[in-house]
């Protein structure tokens, strides 16, 4: 993507991946946590040079797994990122896999123990420390990755995850604490997840969020376990503590449309529109937070995106 004024001409086709792209697939074992494994997908340039690129984490949602989000994760390494992919067990595709019935009704009527969310959330400072060793055994990928410039972002329970790692308070009252992790430079949230906690103030719980961030919803974008609308998760949009703060909501978008599966879900007649927006919306923050790139950030803000999208959603930005 150049640095042209315009940021993005709507006669380019955002189906097109400027550049080639490689996965590589493995399992790193954390010995702190009883040999816990944390599955992996990482996506990259296949023709890296020797300038490193930012690196971006995606966390899947409940019952998902590492391979969610390809649709996204593809385009975005297309054009110079590494996005590494986390599979968190315990909060992942083993809750259905093997049992009869729909996985999303046996994801209903599983109780996730706080242990196993805990274990998500730690997931991600281990993975941190992971890809450092990983840049060093593969030199293909290790040579493209710039640490000083990282981002992290997430579907639903990943979009949670994401959160915690902002900022977001865990706890109650005075036991209220954090898992803030610093290396992270801005994030973005696909469907974001409003706190459980009801008996503190929504200043209280997201206002140590001082990351920049990226919150994208639908008017359709219902939790599908919960049954909340979407306008629990623009919540986290107004009481997050950082004046950097991006806010998109599809008409009629779904709960879906970020992990490029349905579930249970009725075939969307905008999901293509919608995953196109999704695309250039997410390419032009990243590019905008982790490259520097002035001319995304004045496309994002100053009514270029807005434009594009047109009637197909709105899009609000707090500073």
């Amino acid at each position: 993507m150049s640095n042209d004024a315009v940021y993005w001409n709507p006669e380019v086709n955002p189906d097109q991946e400027p550049r080639r792209i490689m996965i590589e697939r493995g399992v790193w074992i954390d010995p702190a946590r009883a040999d816990r494994k944390v599955p992996y997908k990482v996506y990259y340039p296949a023709d890296g040079d020797e300038t490193p690129v930012p690196v971006i984490l995606w966390s899947h949602g409940l019952g998902g797994s590492r391979d969610g989000g390809g649709f996204i994760s593809r385009f975005i390494a297309s054009h110079g990122y590494v996005v590494v992919h986390v599979q968190h067990v315990g909060t992942d595709s083993s809750l259905w896999e093997g049992n009869p019935g729909h996985p999303w009704d046996a994801i209903r009527a599983t109780k996730i123990p706080r242990k196993a969310v805990l274990n998500r959330y730690r997931d991600i400072p281990f993975v941190l420390e992971a890809l450092k060793m990983l840049a060093k055994t593969n030199t293909l990928i290790g040579a493209q990755m710039d640490f000083s410039r990282m981002g992290m972002s997430g579907h639903s329970f990943g979009a949670g995850t994401t959160q915690i790692m902002a900022g977001q308070k865990l706890g109650y009252g005075r036991r209220q604490y954090c898992l803030h992790q610093p290396e992270f430079k801005s994030g973005i949230l696909y469907s974001p997840v409003p706190s459980y906690n009801r008996k503190d103030s929504p200043r209280s719980i997201y206002g140590d969020m001082t990351l920049p961030l990226f919150h994208m919803t639908g008017t359709a974008d219902t939790s599908p376990v919960e049954g909340f609308p979407y306008t629990r998760r623009v919540e986290v949009f107004e009481a997050a503590g950082s004046p950097d703060q991006h806010l998109m909501v599809l008409k009629d978008g779904d709960h879906m449309v970020y992990n490029g599966s349905r579930g249970q879900l009725g075939d969307n007649p905008n999901r293509a529109r919608h995953e196109m927006l999704i695309k250039i919306a997410a390419l032009a923050y990243w590019d905008a937070t982790l490259k520097g790139d002035r001319s995304a950030q004045d496309w994002l803000i100053g009514g270029g995106f807005a434009t594009l999208m047109g009637e197909d959603g709105t899009y609000r930005f707090r500073a």
